[in-house]
């Protein structure tokens, strides 16, 4: 099948998603996935700018005690999907594995751009599961990480009820330190920065991380900002990615 995903700032990832589902159907043998993000009309600027949504200082502080917003950013990629066993019986140079993924909607919330926890917290929990994953065993999830003042808080809530508790805490990042909010195309970025971390077994920084945001506890909910390039953890060979929508569509 070819068909658009349009699920707010988490298209690119659900893409991804949908193209996967589609494989282990036995729709097709080979997917093409991701999203593109081009910032063409003054006006949505300004209503991104008008509910809040942008740094003032054109920065992005994700989890930090400044974060304030975030850049719009544009930009886009793809990626080729195959099943497993198809891509090494065809030589393919396998880049990373795909174990598996979910997508759901939080439901009504108080305006369209406040995200829920409870739904994003529940769509990582069934990720691991459809996975088969103990989430004890992921090193590093690439947050939807916008610092903002109202997502941020959320999102380190949601993940929290998923990884409190382990021996040592999951390292954290967010690409939008790096390159920006690319919107539709977000979490095909996430993905990709994911991807190549794992290939070249090192842990980029995520930037503008200096105090905690205070109403994050970092230590209770077991998370730890990725704050230098450092080798994988060998212990915990494993990553997620995450995206949210803007109506409350969120993949992982």
């Amino acid at each position: 099948p070819s068909m658009t995903v349009d699920s707010g700032q988490s298209s690119s990832l659900v893409s991804v998603h949908a193209a996967m589902e589609s494989l282990r159907n036995g729709e097709c043998d080979l997917a093409l996935a991701g999203g593109v993000n081009l910032i063409l009309l003054p006006q949505s600027t300004e209503y991104v700018a008008q509910f809040g949504g942008l740094s003032p200082d054109a920065h992005c502080y994700t989890f930090d005690s400044r974060a304030n917003g975030y850049v719009r950013g544009e930009g886009g990629a793809v990626v080729v999907l195959k099943p497993f066993d198809l891509a090494l019986a065809d030589g393919d140079h396998v880049h990373a594995v795909l174990s598996g993924g979910a997508v759901n909607n939080s439901g009504p919330t108080s305006f369209l751009a406040r995200p829920e926890p409870d739904g994003q917290a529940e769509v990582v929990r069934t990720a691991h599961r459809r996975a088969g994953i103990d989430p004890a065993h992921v090193g590093y999830v690439e947050l939807h990480g916008t610092g903002t003042p109202a997502g941020d808080p959320v999102e380190a809530a949601a993940l929290g009820s998923v990884f409190a508790g382990r021996p040592a805490p999951v390292r954290v990042g967010s690409a939008k330190t790096n390159v920006g909010h690319l919107e539709g195309a977000a979490g095909i970025v996430g993905l990709l920065k994911v991807v190549l971390s794992l290939s070249h077994g090192l842990l980029p920084p995520t930037r503008n991380f200096a105090t905690p945001n205070p109403a994050i506890d970092l230590d209770g909910l077991g998370l730890l900002p990725q704050t230098a390039r450092e080798p994988w953890p060998t212990d915990t060979p494993l990553a997620g990615v995450s995206s949210f929508g803007m109506g409350g569509t969120n993949c992982h």
